[in-house]
C-alpha cells in the first residue's frame, strides 16, 4: 500500500461485513477483516512462550501471582494478517475498529489497538445494522473503547478460564476422559439432570372421568367432561402428589376409578341433559416483543425445529448481509425509524384498523440486560419481506419469523371470546369451553409458538354452537376415560434457554455454544426435540454438587453474572473479585486442591438413583448395571440409548438375567455350521453367527429390530436375519434390485443408492414390493447444497473449495474431503488458505499406514503455491 495514505483503516471480524461495510464508505477508507479474535489466551502448552513454560501458572495462561494477568498469543496462523493489518495502518492516518457492539466486539476491537500499536488517533465506531444510512452516520459519530467493557469481557475470559482448566483435569481424573467444566456449561447439566431426577422420583396416579359428545336443538355437537358429583369436583390430574402417585393430603375431590366411572355412566343412561349456566367473557391479547437473542432461539427451535447453534449462524448471515439488526441483544426497543417503517407496513398491507392508534414501544425486563440496544429486526426503513428479499431456504424461513414478530408489534390487540357452559344430569356436572377470534388483530402477521405440544395456540378458533341456560341437549355418546398423570417434560433447547435467562445464568450470546458443548462433552443427548441428561453428566453434577456446591448453584452463579455486569458498568472492579473467587480459603484454587484427593473416583463413578435396587456405574465402555447376588458382584449393560429416568428394576432385573444366562444358542446354521446365539449388547439384543475367537475375523452380527420381541425369535426367524439383506424385488421404474436389510440405525429398504427406514409396522423379513416402492418414494431425494462460500479452487488439481452448513456445524470441503471448522471460527469469514490446512491435516489424519496421502510437507507445499498464486 504504498504511496497516498488513505483516510482511514476500518477493522471489522468478517470478510463479509468488511466487502458490505467497504461499499457503503467509498474510496477514503480500506475496510480489513480480523477474523475474529487476532489473540488469545494460549490453547495448548505448545502455545506458551518458552521463557514462561516453568512458570507453575503458565498452564493457565493467566498469570495468578500477578493481578491475574493474562498471557496473550497470536496463534501462528493469525500472524500474517496481523503483518496485513500493520502494513495497512502505515498508510492510514486513523484506525477505525469496527467490531460488533456487544462485549466480545469491544474486546477485540482492543486487543487490535494493543497489537497494531496505532501512531495514529484510534476511535470506536459502532452500529446495529449494516445499511448504508447506519454505516455512514457511525463513521461520523465515532466515540472512544469502552474500558469497563473491555475490563469485563476479560474478566469474564480469565473467569471461565480458571473454571475451566481447574475443574476438568479433575473430572478427567476422577470420572472419564475428555470431559469439561464451565461456570455456565456445569449449571447448565445441572439444570437438565434435576428435571430427568424429577421424572425419575415421580410416581404416576390413575384416574377416571367422564367425555360427552352432545348437541342442542339445531343439532350442531360439541364435546363436555365430567366436572363433579353431587356438588364435589372429580379429580383431575393436578390434584396428585406426583411423589406417591396418591391424592395430595388437602385434595378435597371424589377420586373415580374405572368401575366407579362405569357405574356412574350406567346410572346417568337416559337422564335428561340440561344447560345451567352459560358465562362468556372477552379477552385482549397484546403482541409480543419483537426479538431478543434468547427468544429468537426459542422460537426458531419451537417453529422452525432449528437448534440455538443453527439459529445463531443463519441470523449471523442474515446480519452481514445486511437483512436484519444485530442478532446478539437482550434488548426489545425499537428505533423510532423501525417503528415508522413498520406502521407503515402494517398500514399497507394489513388496513388502518389493524394498524395500533399509538406507537408501541417495549421495555427490557431481563436480568442484567445489556449487550446491543435494539431488538432483532429487519433492517433498514423498507420493511421488506422474505420474498421481496429473494431468500429462500432457512434463510428465509428465519427472516420472516423476524419480520413478521416486528410487523406485529405495532398491530391492534386481538379480542378473544372465552365461553364456560355447565351441563347438569341427574347430580353430576359437566363442562365444557370454547373460543371465538372476534378480532384477529395482530394475529394477522404473528402467532407465537407454544412449548407444551398439547396446547392451543393463540389463534386456534374452538368456539362453542349457541347455547342458552334451560336448554335440552341430546346425549350423542357418553364415554368412560381413564387417565395417567404425566412426569414433568424433560427440557428442550427453548425451555432450557427460557429457564437459563430467567435464571440470569450466562449471556443469551452464549446459550447456542453452551447448548452445542453440552452434546459434543457426552453430558446430554437429543431424543425427538429433548435433551436428556447421560449417566456421565448425573455423575459428574453430583461430584460437583457435592464438593463444590456453589459452582454449581444457580443463585450463586447468578450473582457471578451480576457481579461481572457491575465490573462492566465500572460500579466493581477486576482485581478483588477475581482474588475472591481463586485465592483464599474459599476460593476456587483452595477448593479443587483440598477436594482432589478426598475423591473416590469408584464412587464418583457410582450412581445410587432413588428407588432403583442395583447401582449403576459410569464405566469406560458405557453405563452398566452393578448388584450382588448370593455373595457374588453382578454386572450387565445398559442400552446407550436408555434414559437415566426410565430404568426400572424390572427392566435391570431382565438385562441382570440375560447377561448371566449368557448366549443363548438358537441351534445350528445348515450352511456353514456353525451355531447362532441370541446375545443382549448396549445397542440392544442381537444375532450372532458362531464365536468370537481371538486372531479370527468377527462373526456376522445382526440387530433384532426394535419392534420384534427377542424373545420370539426362533431358529427360522435367525437363519432369516443372518442372511440379510435380502432381495424384495426389482423397482418397477427402473429395473434395479430393492432389498432390505438391518443396519446401523436399524431396519430399511435400499434402491441404488437411496435407503429409507421402515415404519414400526413393517417387518424387515417380508416387506414386500409394494410397500418398499412406497417408502423408497418418501425417501429425501439428495438434492445439491449450495454452498455457504466459495473459497475457490485448490491448487494442486483445479477442484473447487467450499464451505457447507451440515448437521454438526459448518465445514470446508475438497472432492470427498470435509473438514470440520473449529468453532471458534466464523464460517463465512474463512479462507481459501486455512481450509486448505485443514483439508490436508484431514487427509493426513483419515490416511493409514501404506496408503499414502497427506503429510505435513505437502500441508505446506499446498500453503505455499497458494501464497504464491494469491501473489501473482
Amino acid at each position: 500500500m504504498a504511496g497516498k495514505a488513505h483516510k482511514g483503516l476500518v477493522i471489522v471480524e468478517s470478510p463479509a461485513k468488511a466487502k458490505k461495510i467497504g461499499g457503503y464508505l467509498g474510496r477514503d477508507y480500506v475496510v480489513m477483516a480480523s477474523m475474529g479474535h487476532i489473540r488469545d489466551l494460549p490453547e495448548s502448552a505448545s502455545d506458551i512462550p518458552v521463557e514462561l513454560k516453568k512458570e507453575a501458572w503458565s498452564n493457565l495462561g493467566v498469570n495468578v501471582d500477578q493481578s491475574f494477568e493474562p498471557l496473550y498469543i497470536v496463534p501462528k496462523e493469525k500472524r500474517k494478517l496481523v503483518k496485513e493489518l500493520k502494513d495497512a495502518l502505515k498508510n492510514s492516518d486513523e484506525l477505525i475498529l469496527a467490531t460488533d457492539e456487544d462485549r466480545e466486539g469491544e474486546s477485540i476491537g482492543w486487543h487490535l489497538s494493543q497489537v497494531l500499536e496505532p501512531k495514529v488517533p484510534v476511535s470506536r465506531m459502532t452500529f446495529s445494522e449494516i445499511t448504508k444510512e447506519a454505516i455512514q452516520h457511525a463513521i461520523r459519530t465515532p466515540r472512544k473503547l469502552d474500558e469497563n467493557l473491555v475490563s469485563a469481557q476479560e474478566t469474564r475470559r480469565v473467569v471461565d478460564r480458571l473454571y475451566g482448566y481447574r475443574l476438568s483435569p479433575l473430572l478427567w481424573k476422577k470420572v472419564a476422559p475428555k470431559l469439561s467444566a464451565g461456570r455456565v456449561q456445569s449449571v447448565a447439566v445441572r439444570v437438565l439432570v434435576l428435571r430427568e431426577l424429577e421424572r425419575l422420583a415421580f410416581r404416576k396416579g390413575s384416574y377416571w372421568d367422564l367425555k360427552a359428545t352432545l348437541a342442542n336443538t339445531t343439532g350442531a355437537s360439541f364435546d363436555a367432561t365430567l366436572q363433579s358429583i353431587a356438588g364435589q369436583r372429580v379429580a383431575a390430574g393436578r390434584d396428585f402428589d406426583e411423589h406417591t402417585g396418591k391424592l395430595k393430603p388437602d385434595a378435597d375431590v371424589r377420586l373415580l376409578d374405572e368401575a366407579s366411572a362405569k357405574e356412574l355412566l350406567s346410572r346417568l343412561q337416559g337422564q335428561p341433559w340440561t344447560v345451567s349456566n352459560v358465562e362468556s367473557r372477552l379477552q385482549t391479547r397484546k403482541p409480543y416483543a419483537p426479538f431478543t437473542t434468547s427468544t429468537l432461539q426459542q422460537e426458531a427451535n419451537r417453529k422452525l425445529n432449528m437448534t440455538a447453534r443453527e439459529t445463531m449462524q443463519v441470523a449471523q448471515r442474515l446480519y452481514e448481509d445486511g437483512l436484519i439488526t444485530y442478532m446478539r441483544t437482550d434488548s426489545v426497543s425499537l428505533s423510532n425509524e423501525a417503528i415508522t417503517a413498520a406502521r407503515r407496513c402494517v398500514k399497507d398491507r394489513y388496513g388502518n384498523e389493524y394498524l395500533h392508534p399509538e406507537v408501541r414501544q417495549y421495555s427490557t425486563k431481563t436480568k442484567n440486560a445489556q449487550e446491543a440496544h435494539e431488538a432483532i429486526r429487519p433492517a433498514g426503513t423498507e420493511m421488506k419481506t422474505a420474498e421481496e428479499q429473494g431468500l429462500s431456504g432457512r434463510e428465509a424461513a428465519l427472516y420472516g419469523m423476524i419480520w413478521k414478530r416486528t410487523v406485529a408489534t405495532q398491530m391492534a390487540e386481538a379480542q378473544l371470546r372465552f365461553q364456560t357452559v355447565t351441563i347438569t344430569v341427574d347430580d353430576a356436572e359437566f363442562r365444557a369451553t370454547g373460543r371465538h377470534v372476534e378480532f384477529p388483530g395482530f394475529f394477522r402477521a404473528y402467532v407465537e409458538g407454544v412449548d407444551d405440544p398439547e396446547a392451543a395456540l393463540d389463534d386456534q378458533e374452538a368456539a362453542l354452537p349457541p347455547l342458552s341456560e334451560q336448554e335440552r341437549l341430546l346425549a350423542q355418546a357418553v364415554d368412560a376415560i381413564g387417565h395417567e398423570t404425566k412426569p414433568p417434560a424433560r427440557y428442550t433447547e427453548a425451555t432450557l434457554v427460557r429457564t437459563l435467562e430467567a435464571e440470569g445464568i450466562g449471556r443469551p450470546s452464549t446459550y447456542a455454544t453452551i447448548i452445542g458443548t453440552i452434546q459434543d462433552r457426552g453430558y446430554a443427548v437429543k431424543q425427538g426435540n429433548q435433551l436428556v441428561p447421560t449417566f456421565t453428566a448425573l455423575a459428574v453434577t453430583r461430584l460437583l454438587e457435592k464438593h463444590f456446591p456453589n459452582l454449581v448453584d444457580l443463585g450463586f452463579t447468578a450473582k457471578m453474572e451480576q457481579q461481572l455486569d457491575d465490573i462492566a458498568n465500572g460500579e466493581t472492579e477486576r482485581l478483588p473479585y477475581l482474588q475472591q473467587f481463586y485465592v483464599g480459603d474459599g476460593g476456587l484454587d483452595n477448593q479443587v486442591k483440598s477436594n482432589e484427593e478426598r475423591i473416590d473416583p469408584r464412587e464418583a463413578c457410582t450412581l445410587i438413583l432413588d428407588g432403583l435396587t442395583p447401582k449403576i456405574r459410569v464405566g469406560k465402555f458405557g453405563p452398566y448395571l452393578e448388584t450382588e447376588q448370593n455373595g457374588e458382584q453382578v454386572t450387565a449393560s445398559l442400552p446407550r440409548d436408555i434414559a437415566p429416568a426410565d430404568v426400572t428394576n424390572e427392566l435391570a432385573e431382565d438385562l441382570i438375567k440375560k447377561k448371566q444366562a449368557g448366549p443363548q444358542s438358537l441351534g445350528m446354521d445348515p450352511d456353514s455350521g456353525l451355531p447362532i446365539y441370541l446375545l443382549t449388547g448396549p445397542f440392544g439384543p442381537y444375532l450372532q453367527l458362531g464365536e468370537v475367537k481371538e486372531g479370527e475375523a468377527k462373526p456376522k452380527r445382526v440387530s433384532i429390530p426394535k419392534n420384534r420381541d427377542a424373545s420370539t425369535v426362533t431358529l427360522e426367524d435367525a437363519l432369516a436375519y443372518i442372511s440379510l439383506p435380502r432381495t424384495v424385488g426389482t423397482h418397477p421404474e427402473t429395473g434395479k434390485v430393492i432389498k432390505a436389510g438391518v443396519g446401523m440405525y436399524g431396519p430399511y429398504v435400499l434402491h441404488e443408492k437411496t435407503y429409507k427406514s421402515l415404519g414400526k409396522e413393517d417387518d424387515v423379513l417380508t416387506v414386500g414390493l409394494d410397500r418398499a416402492v412406497e417408502l423408497l418414494s418418501q425417501a429425501k431425494k439428495k438434492v445439491e447444497v449450495a454452498p455457504l462460500k466459495d473459497l475457490g479452487v485448490h491448487p494442486e488439481d483445479g477442484a473447487p473449495v467450499a464451505v457447507y452448513e451440515g448437521r454438526y456445524g459448518a465445514y470446508v470441503k475438497h472432492k470427498k474431503t470435509n473438514a470440520t471448522i473449529p468453532k471458534d471460527r466464523e464460517a463465512t469469514s474463512v479462507t481459501l488458505e486455512e481450509a486448505l490446512g485443514w483439508l490436508a491435516e484431514r487427509a493426513a489424519k483419515g490416511t493409514k499406514k501404506g496408503r499414502g496421502g497427506a503429510t505435513k510437507k505437502s500441508v505446506k507445499k499446498t500453503t505455499k503455491k497458494v501464497a504464491k498464486k494469491r501473489a501473482t
